[in-house]
Parts: structure tokens; sequence; C-alpha cells
């Protein structure tokens, strides 16, 4: 089935959700999700969104702390007009009936939270449930609007380039045209013609073996971006949340940065304190120095977890702050009035990605990325605490508007992506495979790989032997996917393969150690070299290969 729609979005996060509204403005819009609609990363964001409302605090403050966050990487115009017109963007919010939690002293305030590299309380939240405070609206607001239909249960194969039906190479000629979405359910093949291309996938958490993301974030966008010929970059940079709950039952529950900015202590299991020792803010650094402090104590002790300690508030006060939080550790016997939680760190955000301009366009016409799933300059080598969820919405906002720049192409003539016939999906001699063992386990292969030699602390070694691994694993899924038919399983694999492999080249690239990249051969930053981003492609990795 061919499906034609102004505006193709491919997930269903604040990204994808916040562009939608606003494309729905200009045209007609279908989004894909892969699983139930409200399934996404920003469903579990507990922390919140940094933006500057307390008389207090200044715009330059938050710029400042950004900046030093992203370790001499982030682009300072960008850093600039994300946080100036944040506050606006949060008005929009609540504009669609998101219910942020407001102060007790001041109700029309809200009551803002600090994290972790802040030096102010500027975190807005909905208690410690913001994403999905956010989704609920979202979705609901969506809901309502006749020319937004989302197809769940749908996972996008690739995108459609104009090159690629044409056969020929375009030197300045290509577009995107669209993609190829997997209908799950019903395990059917559409095409989707679209005159614009979203990519809101979220981002690559299941690469690693252990993380806070939910099992949808196999950067399905970044493959697919890549393989259509797109810029990526800084995918070296992975972000480790430091507190993840230590529990053999619990599936990576993360313990929100939020709770350190209230006061927690991360202690050893002695009950020593230890982050003294490795930045001023204590317990309340960047989320890159605790991650890494963690690792070398853990390495040090030999102990499996270390301990975060919030007893010293009141119970009233962490049930009200955190109520999701305190009821799941409850759920484990864990009382964070009594009990320090059990903590280590976990692959949480990709601060790389598809690389966009300011108004979130990538390197291909037509296609657009907004969210995670991008690499803005916004965050540089290490993402600043709840600066993402307002990366996506400002982006959101600023696609939208380019796309309205250029609606009189839209309204007045024919686009290309009109011009050129899509051929259906070919299977070309495909069948069904009884295999499914090679999925399972190249998928188990890749993600203890890359926890093993591409986590926290890198070496020349470990990322050569990473590679290796990773090229050969690559090779393997390529041929599988020519013989057999396509499954939802099959497509993650592949992806989550290449996005191993961006990450290995990335990090091999960068000769030095900067933010959320630690590699022992090169443990100082080099800016009289390195203060550049890592550009990848289709086409230069294959040169070199």
């Amino acid at each position: 089935m061919e499906i034609h729609t102004d505006f193709l979005v491919l997930g269903t996060g604040i990204a994808g959700l916040s562009f939608a509204i606003k494309a729905a403005e200009l045209g007609s819009v279908a989004m894909v999700t892969k699983k139930n609609k409200t399934d996404s990363n920003t469903n579990l964001a507990q922390g919140g969104i940094a933006v500057v409302q307390d008389q207090t605090d200044r715009f330059q403050y938050h710029i400042d702390d950004t900046l030093t966050c992203g370790a001499g990487l982030s682009n300072e115009e960008v850093v600039r007009f994300v946080v100036t017109e944040g506050p606006e963007r949060v008005r929009e919010l609540v504009q669609w009936g998101v219910e942020f939690t407001r102060s007790e002293a001041a109700p029309e305030q809200f009551d803002l939270g600090r994290e972790g590299g802040h030096s102010m309380r500027r975190v807005v939240h909905a208690k410690d449930l913001t994403g999905r405070e956010i989704e609920r609206a979202l979705h609901e607001k969506v809901g309502k609007n006749d020319n937004i239909q989302i197809f769940e249960n749908h996972i996008a194969i690739d995108l459609i380039m104009k090159s690629s039906v044409l056969g020929q190479k375009m030197e300045h000629g290509d577009r995107c045209l669209g993609a190829y979405v997997l209908d799950i359910e019903r395990n059917e093949i559409h095409t989707f013609r679209a005159r614009f291309v979203m990519l809101s996938t979220g981002g690559a958490g299941k690469v690693y073996l252990i993380t806070t993301n939910p099992d949808i974030a196999t950067a399905d966008g970044i493959a697919m971006a890549y393989r259509a010929g797109a810029k990526i970059a800084n995918m070296e940079f992975i972000q480790f949340h430091p507190t993840c709950l230590y529990h053999p039952d619990a599936k990576s529950f993360l313990i929100s940065e939020a709770v350190r900015g209230e006061g927690a202590i991360l202690k050893l299991k002695s009950g020593s304190a230890f982050m003294d020792k490795y930045h001023p803010m204590k317990s309340l650094a960047p989320r890159d120095v605790v991650a890494k402090a963690i690792d070398t104590e853990l390495k040090k002790s030999g102990d499996d977890c270390v301990l975060l300690d919030i007893t010293h508030r009141d119970r009233d006060f962490l049930v009200s702050r955190f109520p999701n939080i305190y009821q799941k550790c409850l759920e484990f016997g864990i009382d964070m009035a009594k009990d320090p939680v059990p903590v280590v760190p976990a692959e949480h955000y990709l601060c790389g990605g598809v690389m966009v301009n300011e108004m979130g366009e990538t390197s291909i016409p037509g296609l657009f990325a907004c969210g995670e799933v991008s690499c803005t300059g916004l965050h540089g080598a290490n993402r600043l605490a709840s600066n993402s969820l307002l990366e996506a919405i400002v982006f959101a906002h600023r696609s939208a508007r380019r796309i309205e720049e250029i609606g009189d192409t839209m309204r007045h003539h024919v686009p290309v992506a009109e011009a050129v016939s899509v051929p259906p999906w070919d299977p070309r001699g495909a069948t069904e495979s009884d295999e499914s063992v090679v999925v399972s386990h190249n998928w188990d292969e890749i993600r203890r790989c890359m926890w093993n030699y591409v986590g926290i602390v890198r070496s020349d070694k470990r990322l050569e032997r990473a590679q290796h691994r990773i090229d050969l694993i690559n090779r393997e899924i390529d041929e599988y996917y020519r013989n057999f038919i396509v499954t939802r399983d099959l497509l993650e694999l592949r992806n989550i393969a290449v996005a191993a492999k961006l990450i290995v080249a990335c990090a091999r690239m960068r000769k030095e150690s900067r933010g959320l990249h630690y590699n022992l051969d090169y443990p100082e930053k080099n800016d009289r070299v390195w203060l550049k981003d890592t550009v990848v492609s289709r086409e230069e990795l294959w040169r070199k290969t």
C-alpha cells in the first residue's frame, strides 16, 4: 500500500509530537511508532525541562552552565537561542495542557528543581514523572487533530531517496521522498510518500548492555539516516547516568538526578562520601564526572554498587517530591527515608546523532531530525541535565517554522517528492528464516562488546577490539538481511549494529579525553587539535574500509 502525506514523522516522543502539532497547521501528518504511541524515552523522563524562570536566574547563567558542561564543543550560538527561546516553548506546553508542579508558596509560579551542573534552580517538572505528563497532554492534543494520523506497531525500514529510486548518483539533486515501513502485526510493508520527513526516533540505549532506555531505543533514525547518506556527528559522546537502581529484579530503573539536586549524597558501601575528591560540586557534579568517579571507586573497591543517601530528608518531602521513585524503591524493599539507595551507572543519553543545522535540517534535503536522534550543537561533549526536553521543543518549533518558510513549494507547485515514481518494496527472493538464534546471539554480542570495550573508560586497544568484532557482526547481519524476510527483531539488530559501528568509529577518531569520552591512552583534552566535532558519513567510512 502507498500512503501519501505532507509530513511523515517517525517517533512519538516530545520531539515528534511537538513537531506534528505545528506541522498539522500546514498539511497532513502521518506519525509512525513501532510500539504503542506512548512508548518513548520522553515517557520515562523524570527530571524535567531546564528553563530560566526565577527572578534571580539569568539566561547567561544557563548558557554558561551549558557551555561548561559541553567541554568546549557546544555551539554557543545554538546554546544561546535554545536557552532564550525556552520560556516561550514551556508556556506553549502549558497552553497545550501540560500541568507542571507549582510552588506551594506561590501557585502562579513553577516549583523549580536543581540538578547536576546547574548553578541555579531552573528545572520545571511534574513531580518526578515529567515525561509522562508531557506525553499525556501532547497525545491528548494530537488525538483531537484530524490532520494527524498515528500508525502504531509500524517500524520504518529505510528512507526512500530520489537517487535510489532513479538508480543514479546525484551530487546536488538528491532528496528524501519518504520511507518504507513494516506493519509489524500484519507483516506487510507499506510505502509512505511525504514532502518532508522528521526523524524523532530517540537514542541508542539498547546498543549497550545496561541502559536506562526502553527497549525501543535501537538507534533506528540514526542508522537509516546513515544508510541514506546523511552526516552523523559526535557519536563517541555517550552519557552514562550515574545513578541507576542496582537490584536484581529492577530493569534499569533510573534514580533521577533531581534526587541529588535535593541533597542526596553519594557514598561508598562503607558509608564514606567520595565525590569531594573529584569535583568542587561534589555529588552535584556533572554526570560525566560522577559516572567516571563511581566507575573508578567500584574498580578500586571491587564493590558492585555505591549508595545514594537522602535519609536526612523528611519522609513527607520525599513522598511529595519523588512519588514514583519512592514507590518504586519500596517495591524492591528500599525505603528512601531510612535506607541509602544502591546505584550504578548505566547508558542514558546520546549527545551525538544526525547532524542538523539551527533549523533542524539534515544534510539531506527534505529530511529533518529532532530530539535525541539529532546532533544540534547544544550538548557538545556532555549534556547538561534536563536540557534534552528543552532542545526537543525548541528545535521542533524551529523545524516547523523552517518548513513554513518554504511552504510556497507545497502550495504553489508540485514538489520534487511528487515528481518521482517510487516502486513498492521488493523482497528480492527473501525467505522466512528458521535461524532466529542468529539475531538473538548477535544482539547480545554487540551489547556486551560495547559495554566492555566502549563504555565509560576506553583505550585504543579496547576500541580496536570493538571495531574488529562490530565489523564482523555487521557483515554477518547484512548477509542475513539480504536473504531473509524482514522482521522487527532483524531491523532493530541491523540498526544497533550500525550505531555501534558509528560510535566506535567516532571514538577511534578522537585522540583525546573530553566530556563523556575518556581514553586511557589520551587522558587530557587537546584543544589545539580536537576542539571540533567528529563527523562521519557512509561514503567516508566506505573509503576508509
